[in-house]
């Protein structure tokens, strides 16, 4: 990307300008050529009107204005006023510090993000080109309308991988349209009910009320709005598009592919989903214990989809019992791959591949246990591994009466990926927490297994994963006994066995596809989710799966895909980040996020029942008035 010639951008940018992935200035007919909002403006085509820029930046920043606060609302509609009338040519000389005058009061008196933020990109573009403002003015120019790509975004939304519109959610809650922000957050998430029990929270960790006091209940506002649904009975009111005729294959019933069938489902694109296992859900129905995420949720959730127009045929496995071919041949015209990261990564310790008895690896222990099976005998249980998966396997155990429960980890907690919720619960449920330690050999006798041989560890330099990498310790070698382990180290693809000739197979067995469009090498295969980009969360995999529901229907209807200039904006805009955790906002809060109430811990062991509540609708309301509704315009030259 060639170096901008205007850049007045500030914040949490990690790399310059001058080295975002040209990829992501595919847009429309041609590469973004500026963008102005958040915190400033950076033009990179010269031939961009920096006062029609302006002009479309107030513009969205007025249509914007939610309208609650006088500043903001009357503020916005006079500057507007007056940039029209500076690009019709009939400006004069006071405009110029009128719009300063405006702009100035908005920014120090409007109740949120919207007005508070309008001033940085107008001064600086008033500032820094000052010139093409004052030749306007002098020689009564007219100012032709350029073509922009508006939109709005906040920390939480940038954080979170599907965008959805948090705020517009939370207000809604806010004012008791509990029917409407479920709407909302539909339009981005297919499964709220889901992913408001098990999701990692990005957007939490990005929300600016935490630079006050604590950040807001995202997660658990989510899921108040889907429980309230479930609770009244009727399905939502899911309308699917009108009927086309293309026929679109799913491989996968996991999350990406659900999510992906919903979307085409609404756009009149009816999907056929194979899935190889006998119920919905991929992972988060097999790999996610009952207590974090219940059944009759899932299965619910399922059936929205359905609503929209998908059909499940389940026991069908793509490239054994049936081949991309004979789809083709079926008149499939395009097909989503959406198989996820289903088999168990090597922890690389000697007698893995014995074939010990009660050895087994986490991803397949949940599987079973998710059937109603205690697939492992013995009093005592040894995981390895420091991830969501491995808390999974360490909390199941218990409930499936493992007395003796002990995880390793080869780092030590802080270096941890694992959700710290899952970690303290785990905890709190007698689960023993062994760090810096790593598996050297598994110890059986007669076949089966007796322990494990483990070596003490040390933190050195920081590995490409940014973590202290784990050093062992010479002659700290010592044995564990169990009766049964468990690896929970990581997971592996599969897409080669759905695609066994496609060239666009990654040495991870990943498929390598367009990081906008999720097209594949193949025009007519899109993918999404782990089997993309290996192992991540179940929001990543339902944003997958929307965003290549909208590139297949391109596909479909246009015979091509074209990345749009909304989603160049969006990831642009990404890459920039809009979150700064050294911000300083200007008082401390005064609040706290509720807690929804737990199950005791000796009583959650007893079973795979909930583990926790959802809030009360007196506690959805009050924490949704703590959100700050930190929205800002970003505006895009085209």
């Amino acid at each position: 990307m060639q170096q901008p010639w205007l850049n007045t951008w500030e914040g949490p940018t990690a790399e310059p300008v001058d080295q975002w992935p040209a990829t992501w200035q595919k847009a429309g007919q041609g590469p973004l050529k500026a963008v102005a909002g958040w915190n400033g403006v950076v033009i990179w085509d010269s031939a961009v009107n920096p006062v029609d820029l302006a002009r479309a930046y107030l513009e969205k920043t007025r249509d914007e204005s939610c309208g609650v606060c006088t500043p903001c609302r009357v503020g916005t509609d006079q500057l507007c006023r007056i940039m029209e009338r500076i690009c019709d040519g009939r400006g004069s000389p006071g405009d110029l510090e009128r719009l300063k005058e405006l702009a100035e009061m908005i920014t120090v008196s409007s109740r949120c993000d919207i007005g508070l933020s309008l001033g940085k990109p107008l001064f600086d573009l008033l500032e820094a080109c000052a010139d093409d403002f004052n030749r306007v003015i002098e020689q009564g120019l007219k100012v032709p309308r350029g073509r922009y790509q508006a939109g709005v975004t906040a920390p939480c939304v940038n954080a979170c991988p599907s965008n959805v519109d948090i705020p517009a959610y939370i207000e809604a809650i806010g004012w008791g349209k509990y029917q409407e922000a479920l709407e909302i957050v539909r339009r981005d998430c297919p499964m709220p009910g889901t992913i408001g029990r098990v999701c990692v929270r990005p957007c939490e960790s990005n929300c600016r009320r935490g630079l006050m006091d604590e950040p807001m209940a995202i997660k658990h506002l989510k899921r108040f709005v889907a429980d309230q649904e479930m609770a009244r009975g009727p399905q939502p009111p899911v309308k699917p598009g009108q009927p086309q005729e293309a026929k679109v294959a799913v491989i996968g019933a996991g999350p990406a592919g659900l999510s992906c069938a919903y979307y085409l489902g609404l756009m009149g694109h009816r999907a056929t989903i194979l899935e190889k296992q006998e119920g919905p859900g991929g992972m988060a129905a097999y790999g996610i214990p009952n207590y974090r995420l219940p059944f009759d949720v899932l299965n619910y959730e399922v059936s929205v989809v359905q609503k929209a127009g998908a059909k499940i045929r389940y026991g069908v496995e793509v490239g054994k019992d049936i081949s991309l071919e004979q789809l083709g041949r079926q008149g499939y015209q395009a097909i989503f791959v959406g198989v996820g990261a289903p088999e168990a990564s090597s922890m690389r310790c000697q007698g893995e591949d014995a074939g010990y008895e009660c050895f087994m690896t986490g991803v397949e222990f949940l599987a079973q246990a998710a059937r109603g099976r205690r697939p492992l005998k013995g009093r005592s249980m040894l995981v390895i591994g420091g991830g969501n998966v491995a808390m999974d396997c360490v909390r199941t155990a218990r409930r499936l009466g493992f007395d003796q429960v002990n995880l390793l980890y080869r780092r030590t907690e802080a270096e941890m990926p694992a959700d710290p919720v899952e970690i303290t619960e785990a905890q709190e449920e007698g689960v023993q927490f062994h760090y810096l330690v790593a598996p050297l050999e598994i110890l059986a006798a007669d076949g089966k297994v007796t322990g494990l041989k483990c070596q003490r560890m040390e933190l050195g330099e920081p590995d490409a994963s940014g973590r202290r990498r784990p050093v062992p310790i010479e002659g700290s070698e010592f044995v564990i006994e169990a009766d049964a382990i468990i690896p929970a180290v990581g997971q592996v693809c599969v897409v080669d066995c759905v695609l066994p000739e496609s060239p666009g197979i990654t040495p991870w067995k990943t498929l390598v596809v367009d990081e906008l469009t999720f097209q594949s090498q193949d025009a007519h295969i899109f993918g999404g989710g782990d089997c993309v980009t290996g192992p991540d969360t179940l929001i990543a995999a339902l944003a997958a799966g929307k965003k290549a529901a909208h590139y297949i229907a391109q596909y479909l209807e246009q015979g091509r895909c074209h990345p749009t200039a909304a989603d160049a904006l969006a990831a642009l805009v990404r890459q920039m980040g809009v979150w700064d955790p050294g911000e300083r906002l200007p008082v401390k809060g005064w609040s706290h996020k509720p807690h929804p109430p737990v199950l005791d811990p000796a009583e959650r062991v007893q079973g795979f029942d909930e583990v926790e509540a959802g809030f009360s609708p007196a506690q959805a309301r009050d924490e949704a008035a703590r959100c700050l509704r930190c929205y800002r315009p970003v505006v895009a030259a085209l």
